[in-house]
């Protein structure tokens, strides 16, 4: 078991897209240990998540998909810490309708990223967006699972870019043949377990988009 250590900021603010706008809470999650740490995904406001990063050497800025309420603050977390950002490819349009002149490194599906002595495997998971992704900790049983899974199903596919039959594929193949232990820190809400969520896959299937 990693001692992996994991602090939760919540941050409020406003999610749009297709000409709609929503307003929305989102967590972002500190992972590391007393030296260094990862921040998975930006949203918001960076004051809260600078101070819980307080003193300890941020090795990436890791975005779960490139909606803006997920990486509204990432180029300022990067030039405040000096650390890179992460996305992965498929969502570059997305980013670049918020962050048109900001570059950021590409997040590959099975990249391994090293913090705090332990190894995060990326697993690209399309379907909310094409470029979505979830960043599994093995050693300490989490899954970090952005807008991909959430208590009680995927994340929503009736906007740009998304696919109900994708996210579902994604979920089945790539995130319910995890261990059923593995805890589900989401990107909004609460979390979950794999094996909470398993179960459910035919009949989110049934309910549809």
């Amino acid at each position: 078991m990693s001692d992996l250590r994991i602090d939760n900021v919540v941050t409020s603010g406003t999610f749009s897209l297709d000409g709609g706008t929503w307003d929305v809470d989102n967590n972002i999650w500190v992972v590391g240990n007393d030296d260094e740490v990862i921040i998975i995904d930006a949203a918001h406001n960076a004051a809260p998540i600078l101070d819980t990063v307080g003193d300890r050497t941020v090795k990436a800025i890791v975005l779960t998909h490139g909606h803006n309420d997920h990486i509204t603050v990432a180029p300022e977390l990067s030039k405040e810490t000096g650390a890179p950002i992460l996305l992965h490819p498929g969502d570059d349009m997305l980013w670049n309708e918020t962050h048109p002149d900001v570059t950021h490194q590409d997040l590959e599906d099975g990249q391994q990223i090293e913090v705090a002595g332990t190894s995060l495997t990326v697993i690209n998971t399309p379907g909310h967006s094409p470029g979505s992704s979830v960043i599994y900790a093995p050693e300490a049983g989490v899954l970090f699972s952005g807008d991909t899974l959430f208590q009680g199903g995927p994340g929503a596919t009736g906007r740009s870019y998304s696919s109900f039959p994708t996210i579902i594929a994604s979920i089945q193949e790539k995130i319910f043949t995890l261990d059923p232990e593995t805890k589900v820190h989401t990107g909004h809400g609460d979390g979950t377990t794999v094996g909470a969520e398993s179960p459910h896959l035919e009949e989110w299937i049934k309910r549809g988009n």
